[in-house]
């Protein structure tokens, strides 16, 4: 069964765009990226999802039934980019709180899910700095043991150790059978972590791969010592130069770049494969010049 299925789901707020025939499918158990800038839609496709905003068309599928009725969110934990809670309540009320919503006693994982995260629950919200704040949504999002985690930039505000700490638990629940569903900009973090990905762009979704997919393209990452430019040759992109060093990306034939390189005054070369972000801006730039 896939635990995230969307077909043509479109989105759009008067005139403005929002999403534009996102088609998705996330399989129950995987641990999944959703790439891309700022404003890229990524929050709109999770509202959707989560029935808080209605879609303009297309649908939008979570196990198999249609988003938007109640019961879709039974076996749901979702964690919002911002979480705001009532600032006067405690941390222990708010999760007691969260917890009773879903008519469950999670006492015992939410007390797990704290020390992990060295949270305070006596203190109260108004106490709280941004990352400690995100603490409480990650358990309040977590504690119920959900099927499906639907996590929307959830790594903001926390420190690095928390960081790590939070993925620690994520992929316990995910070789536990739960399906994670991520939203980030932060293409190192859906590198480690993830086992497939979509990047998404203006609303629109660009391609959807395994992550060692997107990374082993054809393209290479290029460095050469004691020249400032690259050779003025087809498939370079991602040009960066520092001093009598320039690195870029190469997609071309090899051949072609060899005969290139043959009679520049080159002291050393570096040929590696790219990573994520590079191939990420890769594709991007490539989206700019199909739209051209």
């Amino acid at each position: 069964m896939n635990a995230v299925e969307t077909l043509l789901l479109t989105k759009f707020y008067g005139k403005s765009r929002g999403i534009n025939e996102i088609a998705l499918t996330v399989a129950e158990g995987d641990f999944f990226g959703f790439i891309g800038p700022n404003g890229a839609g990524k929050s709109t496709t999770i509202r959707i999802l989560m029935g808080l905003i209605s879609q303009t068309s297309g649908t939008a599928k979570i196990f198999g039934r249609d988003v938007g009725k109640t019961d879709v969110l039974t076996d749901v934990g979702y964690m919002p980019s911002e979480a705001n809670f009532y600032h006067g309540m405690k941390v222990r009320e708010v999760i007691k709180y969260s917890a009773e919503l879903r008519k469950r006693d999670c006492t015992k994982e939410a007390e797990g899910l704290c020390e992990r995260l060295e949270l305070d629950v006596n203190k109260k919200i108004s106490e709280l700095s941004l990352g400690n704040r995100k603490k409480v949504s990650i358990v309040c999002a977590l504690q119920h043991k959900p099927r499906l985690c639907i996590l929307d930039e959830p790594t903001s505000g926390l420190d690095p150790l928390m960081q790590r700490e939070f993925y620690a638990v994520l992929k316990e629940r995910n070789a536990e059978g739960a399906t994670i569903f991520l939203s980030s900009h932060i293409l190192s973090e859906i590198q480690k972590y993830c086992k497939r990905a979509a990047v998404i762009r203006e609303g629109r979704l660009l391609f959807c791969d395994q992550v060692e997919n997107l990374v082993h393209t054809n393209a290479k990452k290029i460095a050469l010592s004691g020249i400032p430019e690259p050779p003025k040759i087809n498939g370079i992109s991602n040009v960066e130069n520092d001093g009598d060093v320039v690195r870029f990306l190469y997609s071309g034939e090899a051949r072609e770049l060899l005969n290139a390189l043959a009679p520049l005054p080159i002291t050393d070369v570096n040929i590696t494969e790219p990573d994520l972000e590079e191939i990420f801006m890769h594709y991007y730039k490539e989206d700019d010049r199909d739209n051209s």
